[in-house]
């Protein structure tokens, strides 16, 4: 099919986030969880008494809000149609599978980058708060910044999946948030109960966590940018042929 077809896809998905409470409580719930560990609740999340004006906190908590809130947002995605039965409408419209998935997923990330700009706020405020006003490294931000959009975009992918493996959105729900916990930190924690050092090195590399730190340094690796597209790109296929054999 054409572009346009996944155009209208996506802006339907837009649609109906912001048509109902979705949207709204993701980007709201975001919000509040990071200001209240950040600001309010004391800790070590908390910039005043971290005692350095960087973002670094922010960046260490937003991939473990994403990891539920994301798999929220895309619980619907296939196993609602599966439950209301209007999958097999799907089927048939002339809209290829590959337009459809492509179509939700980026409907979804797009909510998700959304739900990032108010943050910017949080930038200027942290540079405010230096010793010399402004003197935030822009390099690390900016590269935490894009690799956050890179994380949500593997989160996504694994939740678009996981939509189509029941139709019930709870089932979804956990399946998605189980897989996004193992693809994020349970090739970490997998590393640290290993002896040998480059096997550790190696388990490291296969998950998340590792890339998406490499890229908050503020230095953009070609490595980290094909892990987290293949990462994607290969949970957009599994959706594709989950589909595929549900056509059958």
């Amino acid at each position: 099919m054409e572009p346009p077809a996944m155009l209208a896809i996506f802006k339907r998905e837009i649609q109906s986030f912001f048509t109902s409470p979705i949207a709204y409580l993701v980007i709201g719930l975001f919000l509040v969880l990071n200001g209240l560990f950040l600001w309010v609740f004391k800790g070590e999340f908390n910039i005043f008494e971290y005692g350095i004006a960087d973002l670094s906190n922010f960046f260490l908590l937003t991939p473990w809000v994403f990891l539920f809130l994301i798999p929220a947002i895309t619980m619907k995605s296939f196993s609602e149609e599966r439950k209301l039965g209007t999958l097999e409408l799907l089927f048939i419209k002339p809209v290829s599978i590959a337009q459809t998935v492509l179509g939700k997923f980026l409907g979804t990330l797009a909510l998700g980058s959304i739900a990032l700009i108010p943050t910017l706020v949080y930038v200027y405020t942290v540079s405010q708060l230096g010793t010399t006003i402004g003197n935030l490294d822009m390099g690390p931000v900016m590269g935490s910044y894009f690799g956050t959009v890179l994380l949500m975009a593997c989160y996504t992918a694994i939740g678009v999946f996981a939509s189509t493996l029941s139709d019930n959105q709870i089932v979804a729900f956990i399946v998605g948030v189980v897989l996004c916990f193992i693809g994020y930190y349970g090739f970490e924690g997998l590393s640290s109960i290993v002896d040998d050092g480059q096997t550790s090195l190696g388990i490291k590399a296969l998950g998340m966590k590792q890339h998406f730190d490499s890229i908050s340094l503020g230095v953009l690796d070609t490595r980290d940018l094909v892990y987290f597209v293949s990462v994607t790109g290969f949970f957009l296929f599994l959706t594709f042929l989950q589909l595929k054999n549900m056509n059958r």
